[in-house]
């Protein structure tokens, strides 16, 4: 099992340097993926890494617009 399969919303909010509201705004606008665990939601670290994957303004380095994972320079 990982070590931490979940973030709270606070760990987020600190991971990503934005306020935990703006976290949880995220999950109730379903951008970012959660499990409602009581009262408190809890975040996958996979999902997370979507969640910013999508909002990235390029693809990861290694990897050209074909998808081919040539370094164009």
């Amino acid at each position: 099992m990982l070590s931490k399969p979940f973030l709270t919303t606070q760990e987020i909010a600190e991971l990503l340097k934005v306020r935990e509201q703006t976290v949880r705004s995220w999950i109730h606008l379903q951008e970012l993926r959660a499990v409602k665990l009581g009262r408190e939601f809890r975040v996958a670290v996979k999902d997370l890494e979507a969640f910013v994957n999508e909002r990235a303004t390029r693809e990861p380095s290694g990897r050209d617009e074909t998808g081919s994972g040539a370094e164009s320079h």
